[in-house]
């Protein structure tokens, strides 16, 4: 979105494929959306154990996805001059450019999710993966996650591209990210290894402004009080009892708490005045007026966490929010907790140290120097290298 708004911004028509629950707050920007594949919100639900998917179940919603995607995309793209991927799994939008004799460009928001010797293939959390150990080359581990796309899409990737004339692929994922992927990262907070790769373009991160004022009833909460401790899973599940460790986590640091419902759909577990729950919110604003900030780890969070100076403690599940972990810990500026469910034992514990002296000036030093340019710069470089008007 903050690249989108940054070319209409700049005189381009833009024109977004994504799920149908950002199609209504999208459009209020004035942007046009083709929705594409079910609601995504549901997701973040604890919902009652279901029996596994049986192998035959599994490839039908796989087979389905990827022909939604071929369908949606390609009509979503008529008419454009580029189209722009920011999710590995969309497997069809290289092909429907290379079909539509357009460019395609793949943009990361994290470097883990571009392949490199300095660091591990994301967690996506399928079939029990797990983190991996600290290595000094990681190259086996992501010719392993090549050959993992590979089984998973590679076929039936082909027969779409069968289908529509283009010549069969040998690696999905090379395909999908390119051999010029774009990181849409901020240079301090998510630098990519190996300055000397020329093939990676890092933008800096892509932020859109948030003018939105607090409701009434949070202004009245950052108002009467000491600053509270910030704590969301954004679009993840939450761990079971989160509500009530996060609760009593910041009442044994002393502390007032702030809870954001989240796709998790969070609720109080009482009634008392230093805990506040709400729901959406300007983060950019907020971020500046609460004590610390822990959370899941997601590329924006822990962007604009950093960018309001707020210490952090990061709790990761699952895909980017490992390195996010890592990177705020080693950065000086928070602290990673152990994957998976926190306890008010561990979770105190990791905000004790995010809380010191030490941890918050250097976090307030990092704010500034996170660049604030980077859907300027990505969009100054569509135009000049792809716009056809």
């Amino acid at each position: 979105m903050a690249l989108a708004v940054q070319l209409k911004t700049l005189g381009q028509e833009v024109r977004l494929c994504v799920p149908p629950d950002f199609r209504e707050w999208i459009e209020s920007l004035g942007l046009p959306v083709t929705p594409i594949g079910p609601e995504l919100r549901s997701t973040g639900k604890a919902s009652p154990a279901a029996p596994p998917l049986t192998p035959e179940q599994r490839r039908q919603m796989i087979e389905g996805t990827v022909a939604t995607q071929f369908e949606t995309i390609t009509a979503a793209a008529q008419g454009c001059d580029v189209i722009v991927g920011a999710t590995a799994l969309q497997i069809a939008a290289h092909s429907v450019a290379e079909k539509m004799g357009i460019p395609y460009v793949f943009a990361a928001y994290c470097p883990a999710v571009l392949p490199s010797p300095h660091h591990a293939p994301p967690v996506l959390g399928l079939l029990g993966d797990k983190p991996a150990p600290a290595m000094a080359d990681y190259s086996e581990l992501w010719a392993k996650d090549t050959e993992r796309w590979n089984n998973m899409w590679g076929a039936l990737l082909n027969s779409h591209r069968a289908k529509l004339g283009l010549s069969p692929i040998t690696d999905v994922l090379r395909h999908i990210l390119t051999n010029q992927p774009w990181l849409a990262a901020d240079p301090i907070l998510a630098p990519w290894p190996d300055p000397a790769d020329q093939a990676v373009f890092q933008t800096g991160t892509w932020i859109l402004p948030d003018m939105r004022p607090f409701s009434p009833e949070l202004e009245a909460f950052l108002d009467v009080g000491e600053p509270p401790i910030f704590f969301s899973f954004g679009s993840n599940r939450a761990p079971e009892n989160s509500s009530q460790v996060m609760v009593q986590t910041a009442r044994a640091l002393g502390r007032r708490v702030i809870i954001s419902q989240g796709w998790a759909d969070l609720s109080v577990v009482d009634n008392e005045s230093n805990c506040l729950i709400i729901g959406e919110a300007n983060l950019q604003a907020l971020f500046k007026r609460v004590a610390a900030v822990a959370h899941h780890g997601g590329a924006g969070t822990t962007t604009l966490a950093a960018l309001a100076g707020a210490p952090q403690v990061i709790i990761p599940q699952v895909y980017d929010q490992h390195y996010f972990a890592q990177r705020i810990q080693q950065l000086g500026i928070g602290t990673a907790h152990a994957p998976g469910a926190p306890s008010t034992d561990s979770l105190t514990s990791a905000l004790e140290r995010a809380l010191q002296p030490d941890v918050m000036a250097r976090a307030q030093s990092i704010a500034t120097t996170i660049r604030l340019d980077g859907a300027q710069v990505a969009a100054q470089r569509l135009i000049t290298a792809f716009s056809q008007n």
